[in-house]
């Protein structure tokens, strides 16, 4: 691709991401500030997207002054918004098909690589510190309650031990306690303690001296000198190893912690608070968790309610995670719900909370083709729910950008087996007809593929062609 010597040493945009659909999940992709990032199905790719939608060498995105899509001759189609027609009401893209063609697209704008739908978006983890850490939706009765008992308890000294579902908030009731206290001005230091292996653990924990072990080239503090005169938030404590259980129940009842190689103990002045969504009392009595730290560790405790028990927080929750995918995607105006969405979204269970809605919203906001989000810009099994499990998690099928490319430092999730993301495009395409009624054309233009692919999926996937009504 030629570009003329100015614009190829322009400012480029940073802190770009790249989002793609896969199923009823959203996966996440760090980009570079500038550069070419293939886009395909094969190993070599820089960015990894397992579909069988999508070609082996699929696309370059370019990156730097502008963003531009490369198409590499591909089977299935590279797929851009049509400028030249304007979106129907039908919620469908009017889509142009480029062939081994260059262009240039903006932030937030969608791209189809073959049915897989893609968006270059602004990094949204800072969009989404700011969600957690500012002001929690507080709606429901029993949250109510809740905060109003946390704003009793943050003002002593007291460690606090938080139950609740994965995915339910756990954190915004953590850093609750630690807003609310006299220790507010201090640090606010969380570990997730399931992410972490054993070995990294302890040594990042406690902080380790010079030449403790092979690679210690010099001292380091860990996350509880850190947190002096503030608040340490240990996430999934159910997780620690035992050997970390004894070293942390110690500093409890000290208040000395000692660096890992080190003889001499650290004063150490830290307020505790621990979250799990283990039943920790049964964890004590098959041996897994040491019961005198259990007691340490719940000074008081919380049960945060799931999502589902506290239906008037779910609207307020989504138009704030969809202002800010708004924004991600560069939006001029948010995001707006639709009453029928609305409802759908207040009558499903959220087996997967808070996080889970937070999936689906920006999923949705990546699909949708008017200022205003549908039903049919919503995962299948929250509009049809009891069809599947919904996968609140979103497994990732897409294999970030290589190490040899520079990229922030978020760490996009693993990529799943490629058995699950061909049961997510099978899915897809079932559900597209069941909207189309059997319209094979409709369907296919819902998907943002050709009919002769459409039909080659249903090939594919073993899907019996619909009958023509006759």
């Amino acid at each position: 691709m030629e570009r003329d010597a100015t614009s190829r040493d322009a400012a480029a945009p940073a802190g770009l991401e790249l989002a793609v659909v896969l199923g009823d999940g959203i996966t996440v992709a760090a980009l570079p500030a500038r550069g070419a990032v293939t886009l395909g199905r094969g190993d070599d790719c820089d960015v990894r997207i397992d579909s069988r939608s999508v070609s082996r060498r699929h696309a370059i995105l370019h990156l730097g002054a502008a963003l531009r899509i490369q198409d590499l001759g591909s089977a299935n189609g590279t797929f851009v918004r049509d400028a030249r027609s304007p979106v129907d009401t039908s919620a469908t893209y009017p889509l142009r098909r480029l062939s081994r063609e260059t262009l240039d697209i903006a932030i937030g704008e969608r791209v189809n690589l073959g049915s897989i739908p893609i968006v270059v978006r602004r990094a949204a983890a800072d969009l989404r510190d700011a969600l957690q850490h500012g002001d929690a939706v507080v709606r429901d009765p029993a949250m109510l309650a809740l905060h109003d008992q946390v704003a009793r308890a943050a003002r002593s000294a007291i460690s606090v031990l938080i139950f609740g579902e994965t995915g339910v908030g756990k954190e915004v009731v953590a850093r609750a306690v630690h807003q609310r206290s006299q220790r507010a001005k201090g640090p606010f230091i969380e570990l997730n303690c399931a992410a972490l292996p054993p070995s990294l653990l302890e040594s990042e924990l406690f902080g380790y001296e010079k030449h403790a072990f092979t690679g210690a080239g010099q001292a380091r503090a860990g996350l509880l000198e850190s947190a002096e005169g503030g608040t340490i938030f240990l996430d999934e404590v159910g997780e620690l190893p035992m050997a970390v259980q004894v070293k942390l129940l110690r500093v409890l009842e000290d208040r000395k912690v000692l660096r890992i190689g080190s003889r001499t103990p650290r004063q150490l002045d830290v307020r505790f608070v621990a979250a799990t969504n283990r039943d920790l009392e049964a964890e004590i009595a098959r041996g897994g968790f040491r019961e005198d730290l259990y007691f340490r560790l719940n000074g008081i405790s919380f049960s945060v309610p799931p999502l589902r028990a506290r239906t008037a927080e779910i609207a307020p929750l989504a138009e704030q995670f969809l202002a800010a995918a708004s924004r991600t995607l560069d939006r001029r105006e948010p995001l707006r719900l639709s009453a029928e969405t609305l409802g759908y979204l207040e009558r499903y269970a959220w087996p997967g909370n808070v996080r889970e809605l937070r999936n689906v919203i920006e999923r949705a906001a990546v699909l949708a083709s008017d200022d205003v989000l549908v039903p049919a810009d919503l995962p299948g099994h929250v509009t049809s729910p009891g069809k599947r499990a919904a996968p609140w998690a979103a497994a990732s099928s897409v294999t970030p950008v290589s190490s040899a490319t520079p990229a922030p430092d978020t760490a996009p999730t693993a990529p799943p087996d490629g058995d699950r993301a061909v049961a997510a495009e099978r899915k897809r395409i079932i559900d597209a007809l069941d909207q189309c009624a059997g319209n094979q054309t409709r369907a296919a233009k819902l998907l943002g593929i050709s009919l002769r692919t459409l039909v080659n999926r249903l090939a594919d996937h073993d899907i019996p062609r619909p009958r023509k009504p006759g």
